[in-house]
């Protein structure tokens, strides 16, 4: 049981840090959208949504990981078409 506890201890500040680290990195991405830094918004962009993707997994959030999952989807299609 203690070792349990202490797994989803651990889950909880690494989905915490990365939450946060996401939330930055996405923050950076939309001020890169707005001095018109291309691509490098997108690069900004497909590491906040991977870290966010992330969190769904360490938290089991299927609505987090599909919403995610989908703007991965949508970034990595749009990037390769370019």
């Amino acid at each position: 049981m203690a070792s349990e506890a202490t797994d989803i201890a651990e889950r909880g500040r690494t989905a915490f840090v990365v939450k946060w680290v996401a939330s930055v990195i996405q923050i950076m991405g939309y001020g890169a959208t707005g001095f018109g830094w291309a691509p490098w918004n997108l690069y900004l962009f497909l590491v906040g949504v991977l870290g966010w993707l992330l969190v769904g997994v360490l938290w089991n959030d299927r609505a987090l990981m599909l919403v995610h999952f989908v703007a991965l989807g949508s970034m990595l299609v749009g990037m390769a078409s370019r």
